[in-house]
Order: structure tokens, then sequence, then C-alpha cells
């Protein structure tokens, strides 16, 4: 008995409880006083950049803004360029990546833009580094930190995000360079199940990114993206979504993660984009919704929609339709196709173009700026904006 008692004695002490703390004065433990094995065990976060991820996170999440997403791997962007009959090389790629940093006045619309690794390092032609021009347009750079998909072995054809190996190490290196948020993309197919081995994995890895991105300083972008490939209806989209959802959300939690600081970038709750049948704005923003009340904790700061193939300006009406009353997070966009389609097609890769693509980023970022308030018309769009932009498979 005595020995029992004298070992609570000893535990209340080492979680940093004093006498007076039984005897009704206070019930606060000291964190500071926190044995590190004793937090370990509790599950308490290390929380050495916990206020800056909160201020971060926050900056990304102001009102009428969202994300320019300029990630491309190499590869994709040599697609890009290809189709505007432009070659893939590592001058033409931070030619048309000054183009979209140094539009003026961007900042207006745009708070973060995600870049990939070769962009993080780049400078302007005059010298001046990107992240330094984002920094002084107040948005904030992040980086593409994932490998990419690879086959996921045991699954029904299904893919799996590599990139945890080196991640520690990688992150810290970009935080050093500038960048103060992350993106991890892993995907879901409808069509090929989704198996559980495949909803677990994608949502175990996001969670790992997630905690060690924070870890180092970088607010983590969750982003698991449930495929447009297809023919189902929305009602699938919607149950499964909700699943990915809430097994993302339970190992996030597993891992300690701080929900105030992240972000999420989730696609939109649509059919199959071969199914039959076109959703009003209104019905995606309420199948979108009500994933999201059920499934998102109202402490997650922002949902950063990805376009997934939209038209650019579908992707716009339907943000607009989710924002037409208040929401308990910021809702807005995190685009790529949707907002830079008309850029390059308006450039072209001719430097007496610069100007115009530069007008052309400008009119799509405020169209999604107004989108984010709710007050976004279609009206006086051009016909190419409407073009859906869908693939099937779609790798980044």
């Amino acid at each position: 008995m005595a020995s029992t008692a004298m070992a609570g004695v000893a535990a209340k002490a080492q979680l940093g409880f004093t006498k007076s703390t039984f005897s009704g004065q206070s019930l606060k433990a000291s964190s500071s006083a926190v044995a590190p094995a004793v937090r370990a065990k509790a599950g308490i976060r290390a929380a050495g950049y916990d206020e800056e991820l909160k201020k971060t996170a926050k900056t990304i999440a102001t009102k009428g803004r969202g994300i320019l997403a300029m990630d491309e791997s190499n590869a994709t962007a040599g697609l890009r360029l290809a189709s505007i009959g432009v070659e893939n090389t590592e001058e033409n790629r931070r030619q048309y990546r000054e183009l979209l940093t140094t539009a003026p006045g961007l900042g207006q619309y745009v708070s973060g833009a995600i870049l990939f690794e070769e962009t993080l390092y780049q400078s302007t032609a005059d010298g001046r580094k990107f992240v330094d021009v984002l920094n002084a347009e107040n948005i904030v750079p992040g980086i593409k930190v994932d490998k990419g998909l690879v086959p996921l072995a045991g699954s029904n054809d299904e893919s799996w995000c590599q990139g945890l190996d080196g991640l520690a190490s990688r992150t810290a290196a970009y935080y050093k360079a500038g960048a103060r948020f992350a993106k991890w993309r892993t995907v879901v197919s409808i069509p090929n199940g989704p198996s559980p081995l495949a909803v677990k994995e994608a949502a175990w890895g996001l969670a790992r990114y997630a905690a060690i991105s924070q870890d180092n300083g970088l607010v983590p972008i969750v982003e698991p993206e449930i495929l447009l490939d297809g023919d189902h209806d929305i009602d699938r989209t919607l149950e499964v979504a909700m699943d990915v959802w809430s097994n993302t959300f339970k190992y996030l939690a597993e891992n300690n993660v701080l929900f105030e600081g992240i972000l999420l970038k989730p696609s939109m709750v649509t059919p199959g984009a071969q199914h039959k049948n076109r959703p009003t704005p209104e019905q995606v923003a309420d199948y979108t919704l009500t994933l999201l009340r059920r499934r998102v904790p109202p402490a997650v700061p922002g949902i950063m929609f990805l376009s997934g193939g939209q038209s650019e300006v579908e992707a716009t009406l339907n943000l607009n339709a989710m924002n037409q009353s208040p929401n308990p997070w910021h809702v807005s966009f995190s685009y790529a196709r949707a907002l830079q389609n008309s850029v390059l097609k308006t450039w072209q890769g001719k430097p007496e173009n610069f100007d115009k693509a530069q007008q052309a980023l400008l009119i799509r970022a405020k169209a999604n700026s107004l989108a984010q308030i709710g007050k976004y018309s279609e009206e006086g769009e051009a016909a190419e904006a409407k073009q859906g932009m869908y693939q099937a498979n779609y790798s980044y």
C-alpha cells in the first residue's frame, strides 16, 4: 500500500502537480514540467513550430484568396509546354514560372503558391529568387514533397504515394530555403474499388507526411484526391469520400497532427466523368458541404479544393456555390489547370505575349477570389474557359 501511494505521488510530481493542486487551488499541469517519457506516452506533440504553423495556415486561409498550384513535375510541365509547341527545357520552365510568380498584384487573389523543387531554388531573369518575389506579394511559398504514385502490391491495380523515406531531411531543407507549407498528393480510384488496403495506405501515408512536415515547420496540405475516373453517380462518390476522410482524420489524430496547422485539398463531390448526368453547381455544393460537415473538424483553418479536370468556369462556379452561406472553415481553391490553362494558351512561349498571359492569370485568379466570397458571375467568360480538362488516370 505504501509503495503504491508513493508511486502515485511520484507520478503526480512528474506531471507537474503540486500539493496545492489537490487542495482546490489549481488543476492545470505545467507543460514544461512534463517529462519527455510521459509526454510520449500521453501522445503529446513536441510543439516546436505550433504557433508558426497556425499563423501560416491562417495567412493562407485569408478571405478572398486561395492557392496557385504550380508544382508540376518536370515531366508534367513538359506535357503542358508541348501543348503550345514549347520545348521542355529548364530555361523554358523557368520563364513560364517567372510569368506566373511575377504577375503584378497577384497577391490580391492568391495567398499561397505550391512550387516544384526546381522552382524553389530558381530566380527571375533579373536575379530575384522566386521565393522572395512571392513573399513580397504576401504569397506564402509552398513545396511539393511527395515522390509520385507507384503500383500498390496486393491491391486491385491501385496506387500508393511514395516519398516518406528522407522526408524529414528534405522538409528541413525546404524550410531553410523559404518554403512554409507542403503538399503531398495521393489518389483513390472508385472504379478499382477502392479497396480497404488502398484507402488505409492513402490515409496513413498522408498522416505520416503531415506529422513529419509539421515537425520541420511546414504546414501540410492533406490531399487524398478521389479521381474523376468512372461512370458512378454522385452518391457513390460521397460514400467513398466519407470513408477516405474518416480514415484520414483517424490517422492524423493517431500521429498527433495539429489540426489548426494543416490545410485540406479535397476533391469536390461530383459524379464520375463518364456518368450520363452532370450536376448543377448547387448540387455539387450541397454534396461537398455535406461531406465536409460530417468529416472535417472546425479546427481545420482552410479547405482548398482541387479542380480535378473540371473546366476553369465549372471549378469557379462550384466554389462560388459553396460560399453562398457561412462555413466553419475558409472554403477556397488550390487550382493548377483551372488557373493556368488560359495562361498557357495566351503565352504560347512568345515574349511578346508575356504581359497578356499574366493578365489571363489575373482574370482567373480574380474570378476565383470572387467565388471564395460567393460573388462570382460567369457573365463574360470566354468559351475556352468552359472546356473541360479531364484526363483519365491523371498524374502530376
